[in-house]
Parts: C-alpha cells; sequence; structure tokens
C-alpha cells in the first residue's frame, strides 16, 4: 500500500505544516487506490461531490464538508473531478507537540483518532469561509515569513484547532468541559503505539503506574466507555484493517496480536461484531461495510 509521505515546505521554513490548494494534489484525490499518510490532514470540501471509505466506514463528501484524517488511516476516495475544489491543511503530530508542549494535545482533539463518531462534519458557508480565511492567512505567513511569523502561525492555527473542536463536539453532542483528563488521553495514545503487543488493562496501568479503578474512572469520565471497552474497540480496529487491506491468513494476524492462539482471535471477534471474519470479509467485499 502506498504511503505518502509529509515533504517540508519551500517557504524558506522549517514547518512540518502546510495548507495545500487542491490544484496541487488533486491527483491522490481522484485516485481508486487504498493509500495513507504519515501526517494529520484536515481537508476543507468547498464543492465536492463523492465519498471516501475511512476507518472502514463509507463517508458521503459534499459542498462544505471537513474531513478528519489522522496518521496512517487507510482511506479511498471516490470524487468526481468536475468542479472538486478543496484545501487541506497538512501537518505531523512532531510539528504540534513542539509548537504547543503537549504530547497529548492531538488527543485532546476530538475529530482525531476517532472511532466512536464521524470523521466529517458539514458546516454552513459562512463558518466554512472563515475557517478558508484562516488558511490562507497561514499560508501567507509560510510563504513570506518574517521574524514574529511562528507566533502568528502558531495563534491562528490553536484558534482554528480549537474551534472546530468545539463545533465537532456541538455536532455530536460530546463534552469538552473536562479535556484536562490526562490519565484517558495517555491511555488512548497508549493503545496506539501498543495495541498490537499489549491488549490487558494491567499492561496500561503498568504503564501509566496508576490502579485499574483509576484508569476507568478516568476513562469513563471522558470518554463514558470503560477503559477495558475503549481496548477492545482498539484492537477490533486493528483486526479489521488486517482483515480488510493485508494478505495476511487469520493464523498470521493473530500471532501478530499477540493472540495465543488463531481461535481466541476468531471468537473475540465474533462476540464483538455478531460476524464471523469469514462473513464480515465477505461483507465488505460486496460492498456492506460496517
Amino acid at each position: 500500500m502506498k504511503t505518502i509521505k509529509f515533504h517540508k515546505t519551500d517557504c524558506g521554513v522549517d514547518f512540518l505544516l502546510n495548507v495545500l490548494p487542491s490544484e496541487e494534489i488533486k491527483e491522490n484525490y481522484l485516485t481508486k487506490e487504498t493509500f495513507n499518510t504519515d501526517f494529520f490532514e484536515i481537508v476543507f470540501f468547498k464543492s465536492a461531490s463523492g465519498s471516501v471509505i475511512l476507518n472502514q466506514q463509507e463517508i458521503a463528501i459534499k459542498d462544505g464538508s471537513i474531513v478528519f484524517i489522522s496518521p496512517f488511516q487507510k482511506r479511498k476516495w471516490n470524487l468526481d473531478e468536475k468542479e472538486l475544489d478543496f484545501k487541506i491543511l497538512a501537518f505531523q503530530e512532531d510539528f504540534l507537540n513542539d509548537f504547543f508542549a503537549d504530547k497529548l494535545f492531538t488527543f485532546r482533539l476530538l475529530y482525531f483518532y476517532q472511532l466512536d463518531y464521524p470523521l466529517l462534519m458539514e458546516i454552513d458557508k459562512n463558518s466554512f469561509e472563515k475557517y478558508c480565511e484562516q488558511l490562507t492567512e497561514i499560508k501567507t505567513e509560510l510563504i513570506a515569513t518574517k521574524a514574529d511569523s511562528v507566533h502568528i502561525i502558531r495563534s491562528l492555527l490553536y484558534y482554528l484547532l480549537q474551534k472546530l473542536n468545539r463545533q465537532y463536539a456541538q455536532a455530536n453532542n460530546l463534552s469538552i468541559e473536562s479535556l484536562a483528563n490526562n490519565y484517558a488521553f495517555e491511555f488512548k495514545r497508549l493503545l496506539e503505539v501498543h495495541i498490537k503487543e499489549k491488549q490487558r488493562i494491567s499492561d496500561y496501568t503498568d504503564l501509566l503506574n496508576i490502579s485499574r479503578i483509576t484508569l476507568n474512572k478516568a476513562v469513563k469520565t471522558q470518554f463514558n466507555v470503560t477503559a477495558t471497552n475503549l481496548l477492545k474497540q482498539r484492537l477490533l480496529f486493528e483486526i479489521k484493517n488486517s482483515l480488510i487491506h493485508s494478505n495476511r491468513t487469520i493464523q498470521e494476524i493473530a500471532y501478530e496480536l499477540n493472540f495465543s492462539e488463531p481461535n481466541h482471535l476468531m471468537r473475540f471477534f465474533k462476540s464483538q461484531t455478531g460476524k464471523t471474519t469469514t462473513e464480515f470479509l465477505d461483507n465488505y467485499q460486496n460492498g456492506i461495510i460496517s
């Protein structure tokens, strides 16, 4: 599978961030192939018609759609080239961590690493234009860099990401009141790093040096599910990804994900989905995405 890597801007600045218009990168969004990237993307579709398969879900794309994509999320676009017009805010995680001195910053943004809610938001024309104006300001600072450009970009970017977060929370009835809940977000970060080799809650309480009760309380407060549910959800997503996007056998996937036997993986999958792995793959290949 093709992975598109981030290229530093040619703007004379060493930022792992860029604002890209559709005319520069449209070919990547017109391909029918599945691919991923090593950076975050927020895609602002001013004019569009079609869909994308992302996070194993088919998402309809239309005018005023904003799509949120995390690094290495596999996607397959199906967009009509006619009147396709969009902008992308692209950046790597290290950029935000350095910029805001918070290694959990991207995990506090509700639209990234999201498995429960849509990775898309539809907004009104006025709001969309305001976001595009901010993107234009960021691009201007990247192209015509001055001594204070870093501070202006930081403030514009922080404002943009947080406004999107507030609007996303409102659209999906999510709370942003408890975003200082570090144990919950650190647990979510650790799942992204260790899910292939660690599938017990005790593995993560050891890493966090906290009790199971403390972790569960933090996760329940922030995400309204138990820590066990969040772990199982992330593991199931990993299994589905391997089934869909690799040529590995069930046995190979089971051992890669630290199941002692393939039968244990199949029982886990059936208990979580109500389907066998074969039934799931047959449905997916026949266009039934769930």
